[in-house]
């Protein structure tokens, strides 16, 4: 397992360009940590879409990725960051992309598959600074 700080997550938010985000949405529940972290290091506004496949121990709970509570957010005209802990098959980014059809969204992933990666060279599980 990889260890990951946030000193060394902030590190790289600065070293990669991210265009001008107006608002960032973190995949709950494993990309709301990263997605606030985020958020903060753009100074922009967050919300939260409420999606899920794995439990805890990354064990699928679904068949598929499932919208647990559809947004309702007024999305007209915002630059988006979509932002999640990991994407490795990019089931769950997808379906997220799929609320979002139609509205300007970049993604991010802390590692796995994203248009912005930030750990691209990393494979293992990681241990997140904001996991105990």
């Amino acid at each position: 397992m990889v260890p990951l700080s946030f000193k060394q997550i902030s590190e790289r938010l600065k070293n990669i360009e991210i265009p001008e985000i107006d608002l960032v949405i973190g995949i709950g529940t494993g990309g709301i940590p990263p997605a606030t972290f985020v958020a903060f290091y753009l100074n922009a506004d967050l919300q939260v879409m409420t999606l899920n496949y794995r439990d805890e121990k990354n064990n699928p709970l679904y068949e598929a990725p499932k919208v647990l509570q559809k947004p309702e957010w007024n999305l007209q005209g915002k630059r988006i960051l979509l932002v999640d802990d990991v994407s490795v098959t990019g089931k769950t980014m997808n379906k997220a992309l799929e609320q979002l059809k139609g509205y300007n969204v970049t993604t991010l992933a802390m590692k796995g598959k994203a248009d912005i990666v930030l750990f691209p060279e990393i494979k293992e599980c990681v241990k997140w600074p904001w996991k105990p």
